[in-house]
Order: C-alpha cells, then structure tokens, then sequence
C-alpha cells in the first residue's frame, strides 16, 4: 500500500491584519528554511552520486530524500497556515523490501525528487521574496518616519548630489527631502499587504507546483479504495462463516434436540401423560439455552446497548462478560455519538481482541483505552499474557486487521514472546458518514 496524503483540514477564511502578519512570518521563516534544504540537498545529492560507485551512495541519498521530505512538508503545513486554504493532495510510494532493495524502492519514488528539486529551484525564489518582504515594510516604515531623523545627516552644501528630492526636482530642500520619503514611505506601507500577498502567493505556487500531486494521490486513493472494498468483502465472508458456525454448533444442534423432544412428547401424551412431564422440562430448557446462544450471537453482531446508548456503555457491558479482569477507559466527547460505522468497528475490534485474550493469551488483566479526537479514534488494548500474537492468515487478528481496513483504519501489534501484548487500532473520522 502506498502512502497517500489527503487534504488536510483549514480554519475559516483570514482575515486582512491574520492574512498580512501570517504571509509575513511565512516570508521570514523561509530563509533559514531555504538555507537548511538547499543545503542538504546539494550537498546529500553530490555525496550520493559521487559515492554511489562504491554502494555508499545509495544511503546518503536515501536519507537525503528523506530529509528533503520533511522539509518538504514543512513547507506545505507552512503555505496552509500563511494562505488559509489547504494544498492539493500529495503521494509518496511505500518503500518495500530489505536493505538494499528497501534503498531501491526509496529512490524510486518520484515525489521525493520533486522535492529534492523543489529544495534547489525554492532557494533563490525564498531569498528573494524574503529581501522584498524587509526592504518593502521596513523601508517603507523608515521612509515614514523619516521626519524623525532626515535632519540627522550630515550635508555638504558644495556636493551637487542629493536625496529623492533632488534626483526629481534638481534642488536642495530637507523640507522636500522629509515631503519625498515620507510619501513613498506611506505608498509603501499601504502596498505592503498587496506585495506580502503577491510574494506569497508566488512562493506557495511554487510548493503547490512541485510539493503536490493531485493525480498520482487520487490514482493511490482509488487504489486504496480498492483495497479497503476488497478487506470488506473478506471481512463480510468471514463473519457469515463464523456466524453460520456459531448458529450450527449451536442453536440448531439444541432446536434439533428441542424437536427431538417434542415428538417425543407428542408420542407419550396418549399413553403415558406423567412421562411426558420431564420430556417437556427438558425441552424448555433447551430452548431457553437455544435462546440465550441467539441473544450471544446477536450481541456479537450489533448489540442493542450500542445502537441505544453507545460506545461507552457497550464496551462496559462487553468487560463485565470477558472471564478475564478487565480495567475500561473510555474517553469519549460528552454528549456526543460518533458515527455507527466507527461505533461498530471499535467495538468489534475490542471484543475480538478479548475474546482473543481470553481463549489464548493466558492473562491475568487486560486493559482497555479508547480516546477519540477531532481525526480519529484510538483503541488500546494490553494484556499481561504469555504474547506471541501476529497478524499471520488464519489468525483472528488478521480478521481483525480486514475489518479495520473497510473504514481505512490500521492496526498494529506488538506482542514479544512472554508479552505483554499491546493491539493499538486506529480508526479515522474523517471521510466516514453517520448512517445512524
């Protein structure tokens, strides 16, 4: 799966003194940054090719991509905060393999060239726009306020040389001279929000032309789409044959028996009425227990406590039946449901991951942590058992990771042999709609 980086969310619209004073610093800030990535991309780059002979290139410029990267995405977090408005999407190809081909598939991407190349080209135009920025508002301001300190200078009556006042009229007036520059000095000033804007705008065009993709990241969307439909499917199968089990090895092997029992019934009622009785005791008991395994089955589905009440008090209920101490901190907004598709999947994955707990990891305690921001919601579940758990095929995890991925979410596993064992699952919030 490649990495694909959507685009991210903007507050509301600036206002002009937000629009002026955020492009400002956005211009001052890109000096040090223009020196930081031009320097290490010339300097990483001849490294690289000049040692690439003898293999050693290959690192140094794998880690120049990459640092060319983050640099890269300091500039597009930059541009979103100075413009307000977020930039096209962006791609990165997922490095694969192992040593040297892992290194391979890193200089393959075609996006951290992009911005190797934008951290060369980006230095001149940085430098300039960060020149214009001082001299356009500082000058201007010294222009101002040039009544201030124009009588300061010492003047020579005999030079023929002069201020702006003599360059355009041919005379010699300090009065003229203070007229002059505190005039331009104000057109300064009330350009300098039109400048500062220009020069942002040419400096995040040149990001949004060398930092963006928008179509290599929607051609990795709809392949991540595809993915993520074809999990589903598998994750869909996979509980109707574990549900079709479920019903099999139970309720229908006890309805059978009820059935059993009745016919029996139906047969001593005539003859015998008195041996009937223990017969129809039986049968109640097998269809209160044929009931109890449907009521199971159905809160293993969709319970009703979570359609009716939520996350919360789902999970809750799902701990006080888990055979293993379970300690339960859920962190959700007050007052507040998400949506029933993360609602599901979480509780799913939670009470997979107990049942999994309970059945193979030999544990004493087993804690549960659900926190949710504005982006995602995170699920924690650690146990103190005998570890050794993956996400091999034909493991409950991996049913567990398809299920994840239908609403785009991942999971992650770390469990050493003799634990603990720690399941963190993510599961995003944007993009997913409430169907409730």
């Amino acid at each position: 799966m490649s990495e694909y980086a959507p685009v991210p969310a903007v507050g509301g619209p600036l206002t002009a003194s937000q629009r002026f004073w955020r492009g400002y610093g956005y211009l001052l800030g890109g000096l040090p940054l223009a020196i930081v990535a031009f320097v290490i991309a010339v300097v990483g780059f001849a490294a690289g090719v000049g040692t690439i002979v003898v293999w050693l290139g290959l690192p140094i410029l794998a880690g120049t991509l990459r640092a060319s990267r983050g640099l890269a995405s300091v500039e597009r977090r930059g541009a979103e905060w100075a413009t307000g408005r977020a930039l096209p999407p962006h791609h990165y190809r997922e490095a694969r393999g192992r040593g040297i081909g892992r290194l391979f598939s890193m200089l393959a991407d075609p996006q951290s060239w992009r911005d190797l190349l934008h951290a060369v080209i980006a230095f001149p135009v940085r430098l300039a726009m960060f020149i214009i920025a001082v001299v356009w508002t500082v000058g201007g301001l010294g222009s101002a306020l040039s009544v201030t300190w124009q009588w300061s200078i010492p003047r020579d009556p005999e030079d023929d040389g002069g201020g702006l006042y003599w360059l355009l009229f041919g005379q010699h007036s300090l009065l003229g001279e203070i007229a002059v520059s505190t005039v331009l000095g104000l057109i300064m000033l009330a350009t300098a929000p039109l400048v500062i804007r220009g020069l942002v705008a040419t400096r995040a065009g040149l990001a949004r032309g060398l930092l963006t993709n928008q179509t290599a990241a929607l051609r990795a969307r709809a392949t991540q789409l595809e993915s993520s439909r074809r999990a589903a499917v598998q994750a869909e199968a996979q509980t109707l044959r574990r549900l079709e089990r479920d019903i099999h090895d139970g309720p229908q092997q006890r309805l059978v028996r009820l059935n059993m029992d009745l016919e029996a019934v139906a047969r001593r009622l005539d003859d015998n009425p008195e041996k009937a009785r223990p017969l129809v005791a039986e049968a109640l008991t097998q269809s209160r227990e044929a009931l109890d395994e449907l009521r199971a089955l159905s809160r293993g589905i969709a319970p009703p406590i979570l359609a009716d009440r939520g996350l919360g008090p789902a999970l809750a209920a799902a701990a006080a039946r888990c055979p293993v101490e379970v300690s339960l901190d859920v962190a959700l907004p007050q007052g507040q449901r998400l949506a029933a598709a993360v609602e599901n999947t979480a509780y799913f994955v939670v009470t997979e991951a107990l049942t999994n707990v309970a059945k193979h990891a030999h544990a004493s305690l087993c804690t549960v942590v659900v926190t949710a921001d504005a982006d995602r919601v995170l699920v924690q579940v650690r146990d103190d058992g005998r570890g050794g758990a993956h996400l091999g095929k034909g493991h409950g995890l991996a049913g567990l990771a398809d299920r994840l991925a239908t609403v785009e979410g991942a999971l992650d596993v770390v469990s050493p042999p003799g634990g603990p064992t720690v399941l963190t699952a993510e599961i995003p919030l944007r993009g997913v709609g409430d169907d409730r």
